[in-house]
């Protein structure tokens, strides 16, 4: 019989995991990364703002023709898309509105994968490894960890079904290199935005800020870790004192 002690631990491990999963796939659905916030959109009722918009949805958009409109334009940035919010109607003979909507463009696989130039957009200007690297990281760690957390609650079900507490030392381990690979996802945004903004500095009426979403993976991370270290000790602890009452017993 399994003492109270483990009973619960493992209770409180798979309800964090469930809780970090849970966080962890609603950050890499949603666009709210990083924001964007200007003070005076006038663009966004200009000629020059239809322009920009043309060009922000264009499929031929580079780096930093999407990143220019994302700073005039309230723009939101997820790991699968990115969006700016325009008035519906944007005539030159129509006074700016008070309704606005929200225009997205997701990134395909390919733009995952596509290098990163020393100047944003000037495609003679060589490659920017550590940007290009820090960009297909941070689109690659997250379903990483999804799957190892999948991976871990698949052998849980197993020990559960097999009556034994012993490989939820697997799954402790799979949850801890999970929550590595979500603090590295974290690590590898934070770097890509900030020498993004190296290359392209935000404009003076402009402010950035880290999102929501981005907020849901940090938090992820410490529940991952937290999930791990308690599938772990339950194990351990619950192994090693099944063996010693099986000596006890045999002496």
């Amino acid at each position: 019989m399994m003492d109270n002690r483990f009973a619960t631990a493992l209770v409180i491990a798979c309800v964090l995991s469930l809780i970090s999963t849970i966080y962890m796939a609603a950050s890499i659905g949603t666009d709210f990364w990083y924001e964007y916030h200007t003070l005076s959109p006038a663009e966004n009722v200009s000629e020059a703002g239809r322009s920009i918009l043309e060009e922000f949805v264009s499929e031929e958009a580079d780096e930093k023709t999407y990143t220019d409109a994302l700073f005039r334009c309230n723009g939101t940035v997820g790991l699968w898309r990115r969006c700016i919010t325009v008035p519906k109607n944007s005539h030159w003979y129509s006074p700016p509105e008070a309704d606005m909507t929200t225009n997205c463009i997701s990134f395909s696989l390919s733009d995952q994968f596509m290098e990163k130039y020393v100047e944003p957009g000037n495609h003679n200007s060589g490659t920017d490894l550590n940007r290009t690297y820090l960009w297909r990281l941070q689109f690659l760690l997250p379903f990483v960890s999804l799957g190892l957390m999948c991976f871990g609650a698949l052998i849980g079900l197993c020990a559960c079904a097999c009556r034994s507490l012993y490989p939820a030392i697997a799954t402790g381990v799979l949850h801890f290199l999970a929550g590595l690979c979500t603090l590295g996802l974290v690590g590898c945004y934070v770097a890509g935005i900030e020498l993004l903004h190296k290359k392209l500095p935000l404009p003076d009426d402009v402010r950035g800020e880290f999102g929501w979403s981005f907020c849901l993976a940090c938090v992820s991370a410490p529940l991952q870790f937290m999930a791990a270290a308690l599938f772990i000790w339950a194990a351990r602890t619950n192994r090693k004192e099944f063996t010693l009452l099986k000596a006890y017993r045999v002496a």
